[in-house]
């Protein structure tokens, strides 16, 4: 009996995201740009909505903060009927902050927040 544990392969933990590599991401045909890919000269970014994110951030909550997104991911649901998760909700919150930056400028929610 082998007691070894079965561990990913070399092409599984060091596969690419972009096309050109080895494993399984070499071997999947180009996807379009998502909608929030804009260039500031093309207007307001848009959140990104369902497509496979290849770019990934950390970001850490408190209790409150993690506890406040899910119930509003509940009454979503709930008063609204849209099932989306916690991801989509924040991808939206940063498409908003960013599209009232690009219109407003100095005069942008976010400025405020952080000055």
């Amino acid at each position: 009996m082998n007691r070894r544990a079965s561990l990913p392969g070399a092409d599984e933990l060091f596969r690419t995201t972009e096309g050109g590599g080895r494993g399984r991401a070499a071997r999947e045909p180009e996807r379009e740009q998502p909608r929030g890919s804009t260039t500031r000269d093309e207007g307001p970014p848009e959140a990104s909505g369902r497509v496979k994110h290849d770019q990934k951030i950390t970001v850490y909550l408190t209790a409150q903060e993690l506890l406040d997104l899910e119930q509003a991911r509940l009454q979503l649901r709930a008063e609204f009927d849209i099932s989306v998760d916690r991801g989509r909700i924040v991808r939206e919150g940063v498409a908003e902050l960013l599209s009232d930056l690009h219109e407003r400028g100095p005069d942008a929610a976010i400025v405020r927040r952080l000055s």
